[in-house]
């Protein structure tokens, strides 16, 4: 990446890459080659989310699970797209409501 360039990044794609170090056991060095990120940011990232399972915890919740997970991160692009899919269809439906008001050839 060019010098001065940042990047930013998903919550969830924070907790999934933390998550591949929490829960497999594997190191930062690891994962960050792998996910081809910086080791001190992902780091950062599973010490975060190791604070928040434990706060989680301290107060009786579980945290979700990689299953459970993963299903919540394919709803999320599920309704991503089809919020994108509505999007294309008001724009759409306006063009051609607009198309019936002023069929082309007439003036």
């Amino acid at each position: 990446m060019p010098p001065g360039k940042r990047r930013a990044y998903a919550a969830e794609y924070k907790v999934e890459a933390s998550h591949r170090v929490i829960d497999t056991g594997r190191t930062i060095a690891e994962v960050a080659r792998e996910l081809g990120i910086d080791p001190g940011m992902l780091s950062v990232w599973v010490k975060d989310e190791r604070r928040r399972v434990s706060a989680a915890e301290v107060v009786g919740d579980r945290p979700l699970e990689g299953a459970e997970r993963a299903e919540l991160l394919r709803l999320r692009r599920q309704v991503a797209d089809l919020e994108k899919d509505n999007a294309f269809l008001v724009k759409a439906s306006a063009y051609f409501a607009a198309m019936q008001r002023n069929p082309r050839g007439s003036s």
